[in-house]
């Protein structure tokens, strides 16, 4: 066991300093409507996701087949913090145990949860911005509201986080407007609701480093659709060409709205969901989302991929870029589970924090005359709906 470094009372102040502890923004923005329902249910919730139909013409029914889309969470992270004291620790040194153990203990692992419902921002497959480059002008929220507009993503509740270089960016781009009630708060550090966004800023967001490819890659084979890629024209023998939440274009392959299934004049984007290789002869078969659908209720492009189109990655090979990420509550989905509380310890209790359930549970070790204390959250969190969201890229 590692050596405690305990202050003693005689240099312990009345009065704690303030936590260090980063905006936790994402988990309270996020679809948490199925928290009740896994109560001794399993760990794997399945969640419907909206059906579209087509729309026909003239007098004759048109039957359509009704295929139902669904997700699914799994509640697969069991996060925890521990330490223990001697009796003697806590006889003559220990005071205010709750506010000066158990609330920073809390506080991380809130963190550590703010920061898995980010890591969801690989399945995200909107991106605009331009690596490598903060935003820093009103058009770069305004790429993020039309492509969230184009796939007739609702216009209640959407969210923008920004990491703090973007955040502060911004703030400075937005103190030269004429408008004042954007410029003044914008001095002070705070961005109003803009281009119809909330917009907060959080230290968890990630980054994404793009993989390793090189060559002139292009589509291998007309007609393709489905949630893989057959390509060629990458340099030879690569490993990690492509790495999983990487985007990439195809050329003449648009975006479509949802709705009417006319272009939206955007080239469609795609991220990658598996690491892609290439051979020895330049070929790499990528697995992607969304699927090209090219017809039906479900038509997401303007057209399959001709032979040879050319494929574009967003962002320099093996360089990292920020993803910052806009989305409406239900993109993502996070639900925390209330744990069993056991029997024969010497404290136990269910508090809350930041509106995240936690179970804290000390036991006395009579064969050591310690006091082991743990705190544990159980979760899960996934994307639920990637076309809800879009990422802004610096």
């Amino acid at each position: 066991m590692s050596q405690q470094q305990l202050l003693t009372p005689s240099i312990i102040s009345k009065e704690t300093l303030v936590m260090l502890e980063n905006n936790l923004v994402a988990a309270s923005k996020v679809n948490r409507q199925f928290e009740n329902q896994f109560v001794k249910i399993g760990s794997s919730l399945t969640v419907r996701k909206p059906n579209q139909f087509s729309v026909s013409s003239g007098p004759g029914l048109a039957i359509q087949d009704i295929i139902e889309p669904s997700t699914s969470i799994s509640i697969s992270n069991q996060k925890h913090v521990d330490f223990q004291f001697t009796s003697q620790d806590l006889t003559l040194t220990v005071e205010e145990f709750s506010e000066r153990y158990l609330k920073p203990a809390a506080s991380q692992l809130a963190n550590q949860l703010d920061y898995d419902v980010i890591t969801n921002f690989k399945q995200v497959f909107n991106e605009v911005g331009t690596p490598g480059t903060l935003p820093s002008s009103f058009a770069s929220l305004a790429a993020v509201g039309q492509r969230l507009d184009e796939g007739a993503v609702p216009q209640d509740g959407r969210v923008l986080l920004l990491n703090p270089a973007a955040y502060w960016s911004m703030a400075n781009a937005l103190t030269t407007l004429y408008v004042n009630s954007v410029a003044e708060p914008s001095l002070k550090g705070f961005l109003a609701n803009i281009a119809n966004m909330e917009i907060f800023q959080d230290q968890n967001i990630q980054a994404q480093t793009v993989g390793a490819y090189a060559g002139t890659p292009v589509v291998n084979g007309a007609g393709q659709t489905g949630s893989s890629l057959v390509t060629n024209g990458w340099s030879t023998s690569i490993t990690g060409l492509l790495n999983v939440g990487d985007v990439f274009t195809i050329a003449g392959v648009f975006a479509v709205n949802p709705r009417n299934k006319q272009s939206t004049g955007s080239l469609q984007n795609f991220t990658v969901t598996a690491t892609a290789n290439s051979d020895g002869s330049g070929n790499s078969t990528i697995s992607i989302y969304p699927s090209i659908v090219t017809s039906g209720a479900y038509q997401n492009v303007s057209a399959s991929p001709a032979n040879s189109a050319a494929i574009s990655v967003k962002g320099t090979a093996s360089n990292t870029y920020a993803q910052n990420i806009a989305f409406t509550r239900d993109c993502f989905g996070l639900v925390t589970v209330p744990m069993e509380l056991p029997e024969g310890v010497d404290f136990k209790a269910r508090e809350t924090y930041k509106n995240i359930s936690m179970r804290i549970i000390r036991a006395y070790d009579i064969n050591n005359d310690v006091f082991p204390t743990r705190m544990d959250i159980l979760y899960g969190t996934t994307c639920f709906y990637p076309e809800l969201g879009c990422r802004l890229t610096n």
